[in-house]
């Protein structure tokens, strides 16, 4: 059977091949179980490799102009608005994500969006002429590219994710080695086919796919390289703290974004319909694997007697997996041990005391049907740990103040959400919000301002901008003349 999957090679220095080694690692759809496809899994020769042919193209790209990259980058916008693409990756990510037709919003169109963002960027590359304090002198400060980065991007939204990971760093002039997941190998080596096709040079962008179980040494390879100059990485605070471990043993710079333990403020003037379709659209879709999922409600008391019930009754009229032909439905989480952990929060819950109101903590293989708990206050596992499934947990306050500090009661906020019907009720407690974005009156699952997030602890740390992405470095002009220099005189 796996002889007819399709296979996904690695990229290096321009060219797809398989590992040095020939292995390569299944691939399986969540929800079937099927080998969907296999993909090459690098050795440590192949890294270095990848690695090393950054570093050549490194001195030929950070010299290319500003205009040469944009258009690549607004080759790559319009290749992606077409029908090949948008199918490829449709029927890619359902293939290895069971991704549902919801995700097209953030793997389709969103990456359009960015890429285009990204080529307008060219105004951020500038520097600064100022007089130096030597007579006659001038300093010019420039930003230039560090060099090569190596992108560590997940499996859950791999399009737009992946190019994320590497679109400003290459913009800037770098070169990057991007590891994908291996849970979605061959939807985010359609990031490589795209920019390639946009005209993208050899050696700029490498591709490697690796066995889970050879990705911790290998990635302590990379990391340790020379060449590398800094470290991004979207995933979980668990493997965050590992990467800046082994990035400060060298000192390397990170940009990490890690956990989401978004949570929804609903006050007692808020349009309460309109809020609770939101808060379990924010909890459903991608079946909660998001780092910007709803995980959290936090609700006026008074506005609580008729949101808990919508919420309730809206989460019990869906039915994970059941229909997964149906492309509009909800499927399964990425892993069976994901949704072991996601019961094992679910009976953690009840032992702390959270009152279950829907679901009955049961799993079948990866799917786990929609859950509800009230009752809930930090010091739960089900308030404080990102759960990464279609669970939610609701708390009741009375003043402001509470409801803001319930918001607050966690170091995983990414995003957030504000609901009022008042303006100024609402900026205030937005503003009030620790969050790397609130929206107000909207759901959390809205990636406008990804750029800017990153919170410190298990949020994540940096910005996929182009600050963090290069250095300023100065030179200074010394004038003609006689000049005094310390033992030796004039000269």
């Amino acid at each position: 059977m796996t002889d007819k999957v399709p296979f996904t090679s690695l990229f290096i220095d321009g060219e797809s091949r398989p590992a040095s080694d020939n292995k390569s690692f299944e691939v399986r759809n969540p929800y079937t179980g099927k080998v969907v496809g296999l993909a090459a899994s690098a050795t440590s020769d192949d890294c270095r490799a990848a690695i090393e042919s950054a570093g050549k193209a490194f001195k030929i790209w950070e010299n290319t102009t500003l205009l040469e990259r944009r258009d690549v980058f607004l080759r790559a916008a319009a290749l992606l608005a077409t029908d090949r693409y948008y199918q490829k990756i449709q029927d890619t990510t359902r293939d290895e994500t069971a991704a549902t037709d919801h995700l097209k919003f953030v793997n389709y169109y969103g990456p359009i969006s960015l890429l285009k963002d990204v080529a307008g960027t060219t105004s951020e590359l500038k520097g600064e002429i100022y007089p130096s304090e030597v007579q006659g002198g001038q300093v010019v400060v420039e930003r230039r590219a560090k060099g090569v980065v190596l992108a560590i991007s997940p499996w859950n939204v791999p399009i737009l994710l992946s190019l994320r990971a590497i679109s400003v760093p290459i913009f800037c002039g770098n070169t990057v080695i991007l590891k994908c997941s291996e849970i979605t190998p061959r939807s985010q080596s359609i990031v490589v086919e795209l920019l390639t096709e946009a005209g993208l040079p050899k050696g700029v962008l490498n591709f490697i796919s690796m066995d889970r179980k050879d990705a911790p040494e290998l990635t302590r390879e990379i990391i340790a390289h020379p060449l590398i100059r800094t470290i991004n990485f979207t995933g979980s605070d668990v493997v965050g703290r590992i990467l800046a471990g082994e990035a400060a043993k060298y000192l390397k710079p990170c940009v990490f974004e890690l956990g989401g333990k978004a949570p929804a403020v609903v006050l007692d003037d808020a349009d309460l319909t309109k809020a609770a379709k939101a808060i379990v659209s924010s909890s459903l879709v991608h079946s909660g694997q998001t780092c910007i999922s709803t995980e959290r409600v936090v609700v006026q008391r008074k506005a609580s007697e008729t949101l808990i019930p919508k919420i309730a009754s809206l989460m019990k009229s869906f039915s994970m997996g059941d229909t997964y032909e149906n492309r509009d439905i909800l499927s399964s989480l990425f892993t069976e041990a994901s949704a072991v952990k996601v019961v094992g929060m679910i009976e953690a819950a009840k032992q702390d005391g959270a009152k279950l109101l829907v679901g009955d903590g049961s799993r079948q293989r990866n799917v786990v049907q929609p859950h509800v708990f009230v009752n809930c206050k930090p010091g739960m596992r089900i308030w404080d740990r990102e759960s990464f499934g279609p669970v939610l947990a609701i708390a009741v306050a009375d003043t402001e103040d509470e409801l803001i500090d319930l918001a607050n009661a966690t170091d995983y906020s990414l995003a957030a959400s504000v609901w009022s019907k008042d303006a100024s009720t609402a900026m205030r407690v937005a503003r009030r919000i620790r969050s790397g974005f609130t929206n107000i009156n909207g759901p959390t699952v809205h990636t406008e301002g990804m750029t800017h997030v990153g919170l410190g602890g298990a949020s994540g740390y940096g910005h996929f901008d182009v600050e963090h992405f290069t250095d300023m470095r100065a030179v200074v002009i010394h004038a003609d003349g006689p000049t005094v220099y310390p033992v030796v005189g004039t000269a």
